[in-house]
């Protein structure tokens, strides 16, 4: 009997992708539209593995009731895991595995893009010209040469996107407890937040979402940012109080925001609301800013990383297959 892994939250683009890239006999994949949730979580029974994403909920609740259907890992499709209880996970006996790094290029591009997006305003421009207005009233921007930039976390993400600016001739400031050399021989230096923010003109994350970084910008951090900063996340939502950003918005403190992620996104992302009424005050209010960009979790979304989601995941379930090491595992201890 072939073992099954019911996959959560999947798409269309998921299904080809995985599909195309399963080659092994012994599994049989079960795709699912819906979140996974205390009220889908029966749609697993049956299975050995699921496989779920970002927005996945995966509490202490809903890992004791995976691991009454005998459910034996959880496959992350991505690379965080702070939805994940893994206490709970690592008291079920149940292994988690995730995709720690797919394509580092195709986020770091999609940051740049936003940036560049905010900054010449190429979104309005699109617009008017489809409408046969060819003004260039309001459409100014800046020169990215010479603009400081800080980026905090410096993992795969964040080393590329440093990469990128410095082929750009930006002067780049790093924040990250830990100090990676490859960083440095490019002449950036680490510095602490408290020193970042104030010479900022460009404000950058890349870290993961923890106890430590959760609303790491708050009204305390923005109120230490350069004037008419630019803040772009394309991290965690967690990592910014909205609230904060929509008084640093109000009040011109912030100039340009751009969000790949939200924290409210579980409701929103993914999905076609086109139809419906926005109950979310906070994202309908953030949209009302002509200087706010907001995309749909879409900095993963390349050919080249969906390929390496399905390859990695595939990998990570042979592994448990076949009782070996599981290197992209992750725990209470590591995690």
């Amino acid at each position: 009997m072939p073992m099954k892994i019911t996959f959560f939250s999947t798409q269309p683009y998921d299904r080809e992708s995985f599909l195309k890239h399963q080659a092994d006999s012994r599994l049989e994949l079960i795709f699912m539209e819906e979140k996974l949730t205390e009220y889908t979580v029966s749609l697993a029974r049956g299975s050995e593995i699921v496989c779920v994403f970002v927005n996945d909920t995966l509490n202490e609740n809903i890992i004791r009731q995976l691991s009454q259907l005998n459910i034996q890992l959880i496959a992350l499709r991505c690379a965080g895991f702070n939805n994940v209880d893994l206490k709970a996970a690592q008291a079920c006996n149940i292994k988690v595995v995730r995709v720690p790094a797919y394509s580092p290029h195709a986020v770091a591009e999609h940051t740049l893009a936003m940036i560049m997006t905010l900054n010449r305003k190429t979104h309005k421009a699109y617009n008017r010209v489809r409408e046969q207005n060819f003004s260039l009233n309001g459409l100014l921007g800046f020169d990215l040469y010479k603009k400081t930039v800080g980026v905090i976390g410096t993992g795969h993400i964040g080393e590329v996107f440093c990469r990128i600016l410095h082929g750009l001739g930006c002067n780049i400031l790093a924040c990250d407890p830990i100090k990676k050399p490859t960083v440095e021989a490019m002449g950036i230096p680490y510095v602490p937040m408290s020193e970042l923010f104030p010479q900022c003109d460009i404000l950058s994350l890349h870290c993961p979402l923890n106890e430590e970084t959760r609303y790491l910008i708050n009204n305390e951090t923005i109120a230490q940012m350069k004037a008419g900063i630019m803040l772009i996340n394309t991290s965690r939502g967690g990592l910014i109080d909205t609230k904060a950003v929509i008084t640093g918005l109000k009040t011109g403190k912030i100039s340009y925001l751009g969000i790949d992620v939200y924290e409210q996104e579980a409701d929103l992302f993914f999905q076609n609301l086109s139809e419906q009424i926005l109950h979310d005050d906070t994202i309908a209010r953030l949209m009302t800013f002509p200087n706010v960009l907001i995309t749909a979790h879409q900095g993963f979304f390349t050919q080249e990383a969906l390929s390496q989601i399905a390859l990695t995941t595939l990998d990570n379930v042979r592994q448990f297959i076949d009782g070996e090491v599981l290197i992209n595992a992750v725990s209470k201890d590591n995690g």
